[in-house]
């Protein structure tokens, strides 16, 4: 029993020890780019496309983050994080972290031309 109890203890510090490791893998890294919505994509990296946008959104859209230097489109978990006044039609500067599913985790977005 005490050679079980011992066991179960060694594999719980090794599985924190391997979930610390996965949280500390996901860097928090800055993008260039654009807020668009997953209907347009890419289309979106325009000033004219703001007013299609907050259409989009209300449609039932969701916001997406499309990198400038390679047109990837990648989805954002955290919508409520995404000021579609302010973050839409210009492009910013996205601060976070691409979790395991592909989509990035927004921890800020600035203004690029700051």
């Amino acid at each position: 029993m005490k050679k079980a109890i011992g066991t179960f203890g060694l594999l719980a510090v090794l599985f924190a020890t391997l979930s610390l490791a996965t949280i500390a893998d996901q860097k928090t890294m800055t993008w260039t780019g654009w807020i668009s919505d997953d209907h347009c994509g890419a289309k979106g990296m325009s000033a004219d496309h703001k007013a299609c946008n907050a259409t989009c959104i209300k449609n039932g859209s969701k916001y997406v983050f499309v990198n400038s230097a390679d047109k990837k489109v990648l989805a954002i978990k955290n919508q409520d994080s995404v000021n579609g006044d302010k973050n839409v039609g210009q492009e910013v500067k996205l601060t976070g972290h691409v979790n395991d599913d592909g989509s990035l985790q927004v921890d800020s977005i600035a203004n690029a031309k700051m």
